[in-house]
């Protein structure tokens, strides 16, 4: 229970200070416990950054029935935008994880490696659903899922950013489009 309070409250308050500025101090009086306390849950709040990106993981895998690598295998449009769409619905339940993620990942080198271990996830998903389905040439299969996640990728960092500055349907089906001319042929 003192565990989940400390990432929840180290959660707001990357939220509101920034991953930077809030200090393990800050997260342990606002979750009414101390430094020592967090220190038996988290060696570092890099470490509890670590937590709150696996929370994420988890956030953001759960609802992926079919996978991701099947989505890309099947090849179908409607599956392909409903995949997305998903992921669009998820993201005002994770903005603050999102946000603090990035941010930690641009001073913290083991929170960096998540993150690019978590976006080759992604593209290695991609790539193994091109593999399955045998769709396009081989050697631009890898460039193919680079391409759709970076357009992805950009798409959540500017909504984090600035919201849907671009009708979220004609954003859907745009991104759709594309990916599925990259994925589907």
């Amino acid at each position: 229970m003192t565990r989940r309070l400390l990432l929840d409250h180290g959660l707001a308050l990357f939220q509101d200070k920034g991953y930077a500025a809030t200090t393990v101090d800050e997260i342990a009086a606002s979750a009414g416990t101390t430094r020592t306390t967090f220190y038996l849950h988290f060696p570092s709040k890099s470490q509890l950054m670590q937590a709150l990106v696996e929370d994420l993981d988890d956030i953001r895998t759960a609802d992926d029935d079919p996978p991701l690598a099947e989505v890309v295998a099947r090849g179908d449009r409607a599956l392909i935008e409903q995949w997305l769409n998903r992921k669009f619905d998820q993201w005002g339940a994770v903005r603050a994880h999102l946000v603090a993620a990035y941010q930690a990942a641009a001073i913290e080198p083991e929170i960096k490696a998540t993150v690019e271990t978590w976006f080759e996830a992604v593209t290695s998903a991609l790539h193994e659903g091109l593999d399955r389905a045998g769709r396009f040439d081989a050697a631009s299969r890898p460039v193919r899922s680079m391409l759709a996640f970076g357009q992805f990728e950009y798409v959540a960092r500017r909504w984090l950013s600035t919201g849907w500055t671009v009708d979220r349907t004609i954003c859907l089906r745009t991104l759709s489009d594309s990916w599925c001319h990259l994925l589907a042929g």
